[in-house]
C-alpha cells in the first residue's frame, strides 16, 4: 500500500513506526527539516520537506497513485485543506486530525466526506471517552470492548494480593470447565509474551485477559482485584481532555477540576455546569489537599506536562485515592510511569494510531487497538467465505506462535476461545498479536 503521511509530529512519528513494519510504501511530509532527518535516520520511509498544502509537494510525493494520505499536523485547518486536496489530486482515501467537537455532528460529517475528507480523527474526544470507560471498571489498568460488551479485554496488573502469582494457566483453569476468560498476553520487564498452558504469572506481570459479558467477576477472584465505586473525581487540567471528561462525568458524580491558568478557568466554569472549577496550581500539595484530594475516589491528571502528570498521580496514590489515570504523552516514560504506581496511562499517540493503523490492513478489519504497556495490538477481525481460520479446530489451523485468537462473537453473543473451537464464516473474532505476526494473521482472515 502507498501511503503519505503529513505531518512529523509525535503522531505521524508514531505512526510512521507502526507502518514501516508492514512493507509499505510510506512517505512522510513535514516542513522541519530536522525533524525529517531525525525520523529517516531511524526508521525505513521517505521524507520530503515542504508544505502539506501544496500542490507541487503531494504531487511529488506521488499522491496521484497513494491509496491513503493521513493528514495529522499540528494545524487542524491545515489537515482539512491537505486533505482535500489529497483527494481531489488522486489519493484513494483521506484521513484528517482534528480538535473541533462539531465536525463531528452527523450533518457536518457528510459536508467533509462531500468535500472528499473520508475520515475525521479528534484524539482528545476519543481519550476522554477512555478515561470515562476506565472510571467505571476501576479494578483494571486498561479495558477494550467489543459487540457492546460481549467481549472485553481487561489489562491487570498482578501485585502481591493475586492468588494466580507462580500458577501457570493450566493450574488456573478447572477441568472440564467451560472458560469465562482467557490470558492472551503478559508483559514483563517490558518485553510481550504470548502465554502457553506451562507459563506462568509473576509478581508485577501486566496481563491482558478475554473475557465474555459476565466472565468478570470471576476474574476479579483470580486477579486480586475490586472494583471500587467512584463518585468522588478530581482532574487537574483544563486541557481539552480534562474539560470533555469533566462534562462526561458530571452528570452523575461529584466533579472538581484544578486549572492553574485563570481566565481559562472563567471559561470552563461557563462551558460545565456540573462540575466546581478551582483556579490553583496542581503541584501545589496544600492547594490539593484543602480540596479534599484524599477523599476522592479517583484523580485523572491530563495536563499537557507528562511529568507533572504523573508526580500528580503518585502524590494522590499516596494520599490515598484509589484509581489514578495519567496522561502521559512521552512514550519513554510509560514504562516507568506503570512501574512506579500509577493505575492507567493514557496515550493520545496511541490511541490516534490505532484509529489511523485499520485503514492500512490488507484484511478488513472491523476494530483494532494499540496497548499501553506493550507495542501489541487487540485486532477484530469479521470472518469471510473461504478463509484459512474456518479451516479446522484452532489447534490444528497453524495460526501464528506470536498471536493469539481470544475470543469469538457469534450471533451476538461472545465465546472464549480454545483448542477445539471452530470457527465460522460469519464470526467475529478477537485477537491479540505482536508486530511480527500482524501480516501474517491478515492472511488467515482474507
Amino acid at each position: 500500500m502507498k501511503i503519505i503521511l503529513a505531518g512529523g509530529g509525535a503522531v505521524g512519528a508514531h505512526l510512521a513506526k507502526m507502518l514501516s513494519n508492514e512493507n509499505h510504501d510510506i512517505i512522510l511530509i513535514d516542513t522541519d527539516a530536522d525533524r525529517l532527518k531525525e525520523i529517516s535516520s531511524s526508521l525505513d520511509v521517505l521524507t520530503l520537506e515542504g508544505s502539506a498544502i501544496s500542490i507541487g509537494i503531494l504531487k511529488e510525493a506521488g499522491i496521484k497513485k497513494a491509496d491513503l494520505f493521513v493528514a495529522v499536523t499540528q494545524g487542524e485547518s491545515t489537515n482539512i485543506s491537505a486533505a482535500i486536496l489529497g483527494k481531489q489530486l488522486g489519493a484513494k482515501k483521506t484521513i484528517a486530525r482534528i480538535d473541533n467537537q462539531e465536525y463531528l455532528y452527523s450533518a457536518n460529517k457528510e459536508m467533509f466526506i462531500s468535500l472528499g475528507i473520508d475520515y475525521l480523527i479528534y484524539p482528545e474526544k476519543i481519550a476522554a471517552r477512555e478515561i470515562v470507560g476506565l472510571l467505571s471498571q476501576t479494578s483494571t489498568s486498561d479495558v477494550v470492548d467489543f459487540a457492546g460488551g460481549e467481549l472485553n479485554l481487561f489489562a491487570f496488573k498482578l501485585e502481591e494480593s493475586a492468588p494466580i502469582i507462580n500458577k501457570s494457566l493450566i493450574e488456573t483453569t478447572e477441568p472440564g470447565e467451560i472458560p469465562a476468560y482467557r490470558a492472551v498476553a503478559i508483559t514483563r520487564n517490558g518485553h510481550t509474551i504470548i502465554p502457553r498452558g506451562h507459563d506462568r504469572f509473576q509478581l508485577g506481570d501486566l496481563v491482558y485477559v478475554v473475557s465474555h459479558r459476565g466472565g468478570g467477576n470471576n476474574l476479579l477472584r483470580y486477579t486480586g482485584k475490586e472494583n471500587i465505586e467512584v463518585r468522588n473525581i478530581m482532574i487537574l487540567g483544563g486541557s481539552r481532555i480534562g474539560v470533555r471528561t469533566a462534562r462526561d462525568l458530571g452528570e452523575q458524580h461529584y466533579v472538581k477540576l484544578v486549572e492553574i491558568d485563570k481566565e481559562k478557568s472563567y471559561k470552563i466554569t461557563n462551558d460545565l455546569d456540573n462540575c466546581l472549577v478551582i483556579n490553583g496550581d496542581g503541584s501545589n500539595v496544600e492547594l490539593l489537599t484543602q480540596e479534599g484530594l484524599s477523599k476522592m475516589d479517583a484523580f485523572v491528571a491530563v495536563t499537557g506536562n507528562s511529568e507533572t502528570n504523573i508526580l500528580a498521580c503518585l502524590l494522590a496514590k499516596r494520599m490515598g485515592v484509589k484509581k489514578t489515570i495519567a496522561e502521559v504523552e512521552n512514550i519513554d516514560y510509560i514504562p516507568l510511569a506503570e512501574n512506579i504506581g500509577i493505575d492507567t496511562i493514557v496515550n493520545k499517540k496511541l490511541i490516534t494510531a490505532s484509529r489511523i493503523f485499520r485503514f492500512t490492513m490488507s484484511t478488513e478489519v472491523s476494530a483494532i487497538r494499540c496497548l499501553t504497556g506493550t507495542d501489541a495490538e487487540v485486532m477484530e477481525f469479521k470472518v469471510k467465505n473461504d478463509a484459512m481460520v474456518t479451516k479446522g479446530r484452532l489447534r490444528d489451523i497453524d495460526f501464528p506462535q506470536d498471536a493469539i485468537i481470544g475470543g469469538i462473537i457469534r450471533k451476538g453473543k461472545g465465546i472464549i476461545a480454545r483448542g477445539e473451537t471452530e470457527i465460522i464464516v460469519g464470526d467475529k473474532v478477537v485477537v491479540f498479536a505482536l508486530p511480527t505476526s500482524v501480516p501474517s494473521v491478515g492472511k488467515f482472515f482474507n
